[in-house]
């Protein structure tokens, strides 16, 4: 019996007991994560359900585990304190509409199949702001840690108020912080393939608070309201429309690295190839979903989606177990998490932004590129102190204009002009011979590689070179694309030999290149010989051009 491609019963028992292990996983995760964002802990919650059931049964990864993530946790932490700060009633309403616009731009993107392309930024952008991702989540955890309530401000108000947060430190709420960071750290290997570490610290210092510090003046979670969640409608004001957009882009971009990144991971391990669009539309519906219900944006989860895999999931049947396992924790369970202290779950989540930061690259990403290091700390700095898009938009525009410039400097070496028979391009000795019988009135301008907008100052270099000749044979024969900065180039090149009276002729262009020069004119201005395909009997017929003109003018050629 098979519902779907990625839903079938044939490996039900595996998928039943990869669910609920992975539902283990998720419940203290989005309890921290409702409590860090400020939207409560029920909101992770529902998070978890919404964004797992329906990202599970539309997407296009079979044993992705699809939850509150804490990289879409940071950034909608950010966007509830501003809207709440601007306006208190309608605020979180309006950060649940962000989620819902994030979930709509996913879908876009994959209705047009861009899944393919959101991967494509220079890792040392991805590793910077993954790391400053986890630094602002472990930031943010500082004052719930030890026992304080967050200042207002967000990581700067954090920052600027250390003094204070460490001058009235609650000895008891940073012991149990302490305690659980402690469990998760150095439960052994083998009890953490059994139980998660993060639900053994999340009981054990729990009881413990309870046991020994019953009638202590620490934080706990609360009552949380149970039942079915009240729908959130849409909520905006014409002032704060383009922030809602731009935050819904950058929420929704974010999902969609974090998710393709997770279902690498998921395919590494099981030898499939998931559909990134597909999933993209999955996780859309999924987003709008949860914040429709109030819930946390979510995107693909590494540690659910391994232990899914690990403990014998093979279908999306899992997903769907494990959000459902979730809702009967929030339609009747809830009651049993009031007692969680808040410096347990500000343990938990120090835990994971400590995982986020990328140790690997971190420690030697200054031996493998200078330039690189530079990238990925600048992104770190500036996703911690300024902003995520800012972050991102600065790192990938300096890391392509480096790339650029390396890749033109390298093309650049491919112009070259020529009028007698050297080593600089690889000719025949038939194309030699014809050179030497030019005697320098043939100028050969062999052009190769992808002629991108980089490579036209070297173009220009070359051609501005050109002293004296009669013929120019323009070389585009191992040119597969040229670029409109260049194609201009070389119009303009064309154009001035004509002006001056030289004869031009090119060769080996066709398909796409052809089109272009014809769009811009250039083949108009040539006689239609002087298109070929073949370079020696293009610099065939340009000998016989020189010669030809020689005659006319009874001057010799050699």
């Amino acid at each position: 019996m098979q519902i779907t491609n990625t839903i079938h019963f044939r490996n039900l028992r595996g998928d039943i007991f990869g669910g609920v292990t992975a539902a283990i996983v998720s419940l203290p995760l989005a309890l921290a994560f409702g409590v860090a964002s400020g939207a409560g802990p029920v909101a992770g919650l529902y998070g978890a359900v919404c964004v797992g059931f329906f990202a599970a049964l539309f997407g296009g990864t079979p044993t992705l585990i699809s939850e509150p993530t804490g990289p879409m946790t940071v950034v909608i932490t950010g966007i509830i304190s501003s809207f709440t700060a601007n306006d208190p009633e309608n605020g979180l309403a309006m950060a649940f509409t962000v989620v819902m616009l994030a979930g709509i731009f996913q879908i876009i993107f994959g209705i047009f199949k861009l899944g393919k392309y959101i991967t494509l930024m220079p890792y040392s952008v991805i590793s910077g702001f993954m790391s400053g991702i986890g630094v602002i989540l472990i930031i943010l955890q500082i004052a719930p840690f030890l026992g304080q309530a967050t200042p207002k401000g967000g990581v700067l108000g954090i920052v600027q108020n250390l003094p204070n947060l460490l001058g009235n430190i609650n000895p008891i709420a940073l012991i149990l912080g302490v305690m659980t960071v402690a469990i998760i750290f150095l439960t052994p290997s083998k009890v953490k393939r059994i139980v998660p570490p993060q639900l053994i610290a999340l009981v054990a210092v729990t009881v413990v608070s309870l046991v020994f510090f019953g009638d202590a003046d620490i934080k706990r979670i609360g009552v949380i309201e149970t039942g079915l969640p009240k729908i959130q409608l849409p909520t905006f004001t014409l002032s704060n429309v383009t922030i809602m957009l731009v935050d819904g882009v950058m929420l929704g971009m974010l999902g969609c690295i974090d998710t393709l990144l997770t279902a690498v991971v998921a395919d590494s391990l099981t030898r499939t190839e998931h559909k990134s669009d597909k999933e993209l539309i999955g996780q859309g519906i999924a987003n709008v979903v949860s914040g429709l219900c109030g819930g946390l944006p979510g995107a693909g989860a590494t540690m659910g989606t391994v232990v899914n895999i690990q403990t014998g999931a093979q279908t999306a049947v899992s997903g769907l177990t494990r959000a459902l396992v979730l809702l009967v924790v929030v339609l009747g369970a809830a009651g049993i998490t009031q007692s969680i202290p808040m410096a347990v779950l500000a343990g938990i989540a120090l835990k994971v932004g400590v995982d986020i930061l990328d140790w690997s690259f971190l420690k030697r990403s200054h031996k493998v590129s200078l330039k690189g290091s530079i990238i990925m700390y600048g992104v770190l700095l500036l996703t911690v102190f300024v902003d995520l898009i800012v972050a991102v938009g600065v790192g990938i525009f300096i890391a392509n204009i480096l790339t650029i410039e390396r890749l033109s400097s390298m093309q650049s070496e491919t112009v070259k002009a020529i009028s007698d028979a050297d080593d600089a391009i690889d000719l025949t000795p038939e194309e030699k011979s014809l050179l030497d019988a030019a005697n320098g009135r043939v100028l050969l301008f062999y052009l190769s590689g992808a002629m991108i907008f980089g490579v036209s100052k070297a173009i220009s270099r070359e051609h501005n070179a050109i002293k004296d000749c009669d013929v120019i044979v323009l070389d585009l024969s191992d040119v597969p694309m040229m670029g409109v900065t260049a194609s201009l180039t070389i119009e303009s090149a064309i154009r001035e030999a004509c002006e001056k009276g030289r004869q031009v002729i090119i060769v080996g262009a066709a398909g796409k290149i052809k089109k272009r020069l014809d769009n811009l004119g250039v083949l108009s201005l040539l006689p239609p010989h002087h298109l070929m395909v073949d370079r020696k009997e293009a610099l065939t017929q340009a000998v016989a051009l020189v010669h030809s003109l020689a005659t006319e003018t009874n001057a010799p050629v050699s």
